[in-house]
């Protein structure tokens, strides 16, 4: 097939599902082409060697990326973010001649923002688009710090609903990646015969000595959360928690990561005097495996928000591909895979009090008991959240909404 794959982030950014997905795609044969934009997330700082162009075309590990120009901001200020994520749209939208003779083009939905040019190349071009849906809208918008007072909030989700609705009415297919995501989309106007529900994989490098044993040392516990330090990761609820397991010995967590919410999480700390807390900072993708090998168990946490119920943080296929259990605090789907599963210790979302137990249930596990965790987690990915086997299924999915299936020039 020729696919068109349009994401507002790519590679070398952190959000790695999408030129996986690509390169994946270009070694079973397909012929891939990307929009994407210029790479700035998570710093909102445009990567060291790019520079902004009105056209951009390269060659990249077997896939042809063209990137197109945006408003970069990642901060709090709404008006800036709105306008980073329409110029994305439009710019994008405007790119749609580069890729008119594909077969089929792939929107990869962190925001819905990207499936604006693909909802009108539908009509001029008659391609069909799937979604695969990352975060649900307009919650994820309305849900954050952006949005300070309820009239705005109400105003942006009257303003955005018959939009995704009209996507979801137009999409040839829908991919959720949670079972209860599914569910709502259908609620939403997502018809019930056109989504399916494929988990998405980890992006991590794995450990040399797959599955990830254990560390020998059971006299001290490492717990890592490793991600974006925003408003819906809930990290002042570890904070606290923190503070109330302060008396157990040689507990450490470990903040990998950063983002908006890191200096009121470091201002938080400082007044809480942890000492049991390690703010790391941003670690390579390709230095990840080192972070997993030196932890026990991984943090996996969202606010208690209904759309949560539906989403599977990245975190959680990251560390169960390396055979890490999670201690989680997300309620939905996350909880009962990691419950139904035995992949690590649950509790409710945003509770201070059932985190800090779960902790010292944590601390207080044998080696054995630690090894038999990290069996079922590395057991659970791979009959579940495989790359080879999302992508096959992706693949699937891509080849039944084809407007073609003969190869040919684009």
């Amino acid at each position: 097939m020729r696919i068109a794959i349009v994401s507002q982030y790519y590679a070398p950014e952190s959000i790695r599902i999408p030129d996986s997905l690509a390169t994946t795609l270009g070694s079973r044969g397909h012929d891939v082409r990307v929009i994407t934009g210029f790479p700035n997330y998570p710093n909102g700082r445009l990567f060291d060697g790019y520079a902004m162009s009105l056209r951009s075309v390269a060659r990249e590990a077997g896939v042809t990326v063209r990137r197109v120009p945006l408003y970069i901001s990642h901060s709090y200020n709404p008006v800036a973010r709105l306008i980073n994520y329409a110029t994305f749209a439009l710019s994008s939208a405007l790119a749609g001649h580069w890729v008119r003779n594909a077969d089929v083009v792939y929107v990869y939905a962190t925001q819905m923002t990207p499936a604006f040019g693909p909802s009108i190349w539908r009509w001029l071009y008659r391609l069909p688009f799937v979604l695969h849906i990352q975060d649900l809208w307009p919650e994820s918008v309305t849900g954050s710090s952006m949005v300070g007072n309820s009239f705005a909030k109400r105003a942006i989700s009257l303003a955005l609903q018959p939009w995704l609705r009209f996507l979801y009415r137009n999409a040839a297919a829908t991919i959720a990646i949670a079972p209860t995501m599914s569910a709502m989309l259908v609620e939403r106007g997502v018809p019930a015969d056109r989504i399916v529900t494929v988990y998405n994989w980890s992006t991590s490098d794995p450990l040399e000595d797959e599955p990830a044993a254990s560390r020998a040392d059971t006299s001290s516990t490492v717990v890592t959360y490793a991600g974006n330090f925003g408003d819906h990761q809930d990290l002042p609820t570890v904070l606290h928690a923190a503070k109330l397991v302060s008396d157990v010995p040689n507990l450490t967590i470990r903040l990998v990561g950063s983002g908006v919410a890191e200096p009121a999480l470091r201002a938080l700390a400082a007044e809480l005097e942890l000492e049991n807390v390690e703010f790391i900072g941003r670690v390579p993708l390709e230095h990840m495996a080192e972070i997993h090998r030196e932890s026990d168990f991984q943090l996996v946490t969202l606010r208690d928000l209904d759309i949560f119920r539906g989403t599977i943080p990245s975190k959680l296929q990251a560390a169960l591909s390396v055979g890490k259990p999670v201690i989680t605090a997300v309620a939905g789907d996350v909880r009962t895979i990691v419950e139904d599963n035995g992949v690590g210790i649950a509790c409710e979302p945003s509770d201070p009090d059932q985190l800090a137990a779960a902790l010292r249930t944590a601390a207080s596990m044998s080696q054995e008991q630690r090894r038999d965790l990290s069996d079922r987690a590395r057991s659970y990915y791979e009959a579940n959240m495989d790359r080879e086997l999302a992508v096959e299924r992706i693949e699937r999915i891509l080849r039944s909404v084809s407007r073609s299936k003969r190869r040919g020039a684009w």
